[in-house]
């Protein structure tokens, strides 16, 4: 049996930006697209490959929506120590929202790591 996964200190997440998309395509059950913008740091000593990714998102009449995978927008970025990984990527809502998280990473001593991803509002504009 594989031991729980460990916060790895070093490796941290930023959300650098959030905002609404009404051009994107979006279920009509959610029909309002919010793209975010994150950069993983490592300031770690050792190197690190994201594997996986769990979001949890919170609407705010209390339903909330997890979403998890493989790797991070279809890639599983190493991160040697000083390296960075940025992407953008959406969710999909229909009131406003909460999003949070964690990626899993496994580092080159063969441990397994969790980063987690700070929340960030993902909140309706008033013309929307």
């Amino acid at each position: 049996m594989n031991p729980a996964p460990s916060e790895l200190p070093g490796v941290e997440v930023s959300v650098d930006d959030v905002m609404y998309m009404p051009s994107l395509d979006a279920p009509a059950e959610r029909p309002f697209p919010f793209v975010y913008f994150i950069t993983i740091r490592n300031l770690s000593k050792i190197t690190v490959t994201i594997k996986a990714r769990k979001w949890v998102v919170k609407q705010q009449n209390g339903e909330i929506m997890v979403v998890e995978g493989d790797g991070v927008v279809g890639q599983f970025p190493r991160l040697e120590p000083g390296g960075e990984f940025t992407y953008n990527s959406c969710h999909t809502i229909s009131q406003d929202s909460e999003a949070t998280g964690a990626y899993f990473a496994e580092g080159d001593d063969q441990r397994q790591y969790f980063v987690r991803i700070p929340a960030f509002l993902m909140e309706l504009p008033q013309w929307a």
